[in-house]
């Protein structure tokens, strides 16, 4: 098997493959090029990246002192329903059980006019600055993600994957061979002359899909109608406080800036269009608006919003950027990566790549970036704004009909009804529309029923739980420091 591409989605697969693969009967090398650059800036994740890091066997303490990361409850929105207002979409639920009266979720016993914020553990946690794996010293693990250096993480994944018996090979691919029945591809030929056979390839070769697009012709899906931003200017800057336990997007003009606080330092970005803003213009504005001074000269990343239209052909598989690309508002690059890594493993092919397996695994794929993508869109259709014309293209633009409908049932009756396996779930969805403005018209039925006394003394019994869960938590930087203290030096980048 060769895996053309490293990066973050280059060495995840390569990593994961090691894990569940015999080595005896399968043999894994990496081609990559120190010449090509990595697109990683700093990574914000959600919560599945446990579910990855358990089944590689990598231990919490260690990727925390490899990639200088720092844990995340949420993300704090600001300025996106309108300037001046703001919200948090928590990890988690609301961690209180409303039994028979709430069978579609705790927040249908809430009014249209009530906040939630009191009623999660993550929203509470993180403003008053405490944390613990565990809520409250209870033995129910607290959902929650990481901010990690992403250039930090893929050199620490390709420790633990060379260790395992990966094998890289350094040289930027020049070719392509194919077999002249299947159509399969039969090997890649690098700079220097060297040829990479193999039975499988995986493409994480970026943007471009060097395998699945330029040699395969997949086809891409561009989104950009509902999603216009195809740009996104990125750069260091110093750390300046305690970080924040809240990944930080805030609307701009033309789109949104992003802050990712890490040990070492706060990564920053504004994510635009360039059919609103230049690329000048959102560099100064985003070197204007840094909470310290920048570490490096802003670095702009060019997109297209969308996905391949098939990312398994033959004996090719593209994971990450090669498979498509949604923008970091949600954090979902790495859960994407993930996800096709877990897809994948399910349906692994022998070495005739059965046409059928390669069907259903696009089809998994397809409906996990089409879920993203509508929750994403979702942000920028549900707004007050009108105050740039990107805005006022933004509340007006026609939307996907399944983003549409769901819409729509969510003003009837205050749910979403998202797919069976969702990540994202009928509570991150009420979080987001109700703070981007948008008014359930009403509840479950079944809610409806409980008598509004008995309705007023559950939702205190539930803020008094959380209030006692998050007094119970240490501080966030007492949780940090032993982290902070270690200073691995062998993996920072030249």
């Amino acid at each position: 098997m060769a895996i053309i591409g490293g990066g973050t989605a280059g060495w995840m697969t390569a990593t994961a493959l090691a894990a569940h693969l015999s080595a005896e009967n399968c043999t894994i090398r990496l081609v990559e090029s120190e010449a090509i650059g990595t697109v990683g800036v700093g990574e914000a994740t959600v919560p599945p990246i446990h579910r990855f890091h358990k089944g590689v066997g990598i231990a919490e303490e260690d990727f925390l002192r490899a990639t200088k990361a720092t844990i995340k409850l949420g993300i704090h929105f600001i300025d996106w329903l309108r300037p001046g207002a703001d919200y948090v979409h928590p990890f988690g639920g609301f961690n209180i059980d409303g039994g028979d009266y709430a069978p579609r979720g705790f927040h249908h016993l809430l009014h249209a006019d009530e906040a939630f914020d009191a009623y999660n553990v993550q929203i509470m946690a993180g403003r008053a600055g405490k944390f613990a794996p565990k809520a409250g010293g209870r033995d129910k693990a607290l959902a929650y993600a990481y901010h990690f250096d992403a250039g930090l993480y893929a050199a620490f994944l390709r420790r633990i994957a060379e260790e395992r018996g990966v094998s890289r090979v350094e040289g930027q691919v020049v070719d392509v061979e194919r077999h002249p029945d299947t159509g399969f591809i039969a090997a890649v030929i690098l700079a220097d002359g060297s040829r990479i056979a193999a039975d499988l390839f995986i493409d994480c070769s970026g943007f471009g899909g060097l395998l699945i697009e330029r040699t395969l012709g997949a086809g891409y899906d561009d989104w950009s109608r509902w999603l216009p931003a195809d740009r996104a200017v990125a750069v260091p800057s110093a750390r300046h406080e305690t970080p924040s336990l809240f990944t930080r997007s805030t609307a701009r003009e033309s789109g949104w800036q992003w802050r990712i606080p890490l040990q070492h330092r706060t990564g920053n970005g504004y994510v635009f269009s360039s059919a609103f803003l230049s690329e000048q213009a959102a560099a100064d504005a985003l070197l204007a608006r840094l909470d310290a001074p920048a570490l490096a000269e802003p670095r702009t990343l060019r997109f297209v919003t969308g996905r391949r239209r098939r990312s398994w052909i033959g004996n090719c598989v593209a994971i990450g950027l090669a498979g498509g690309f949604l923008e970091p508002l949600e954090s979902t690059g790495i859960f994407l990566i993930q996800a096709s890594i877990q897809h994948l493993l399910g349906l692994f092919p022998g070495r005739d790549c059965d046409p059928r397996l390669a069907d259903r695994f696009n089809g998994e794929v397809a409906g996990v970036y089409e879920d993203c993508r509508d929750f994403i869109v979702a942000h920028y259709t549900c707004t007050e704004r009108e105050d740039s014309e990107f805005w006022r293209y933004c509340k007006a633009m026609p939307l996907p009909d399944s983003l549409a409908d769901r819409l729509d049932l969510f003003r009837t009756r205050g749910e979403t009804l998202p797919p069976r396996g969702s990540f994202f779930g009928d509570l991150s969805w009420y979080a987001v529309l109700t703070g981007q403005g948008l008014t359930p018209g009403g509840n479950h039925p079944v809610a409806s029923t409980l008598p509004d006394a008995d309705r007023h003394k559950m939702l205190q019994r539930a803020r008094a739980q959380v209030a006692l869960q998050v007094a119970a938590m240490p501080d966030y930087a007492h949780f940090l420091a032993p982290f902070e203290a270690t200073k691995d030096h062998s993996l920072a980048p030249a």
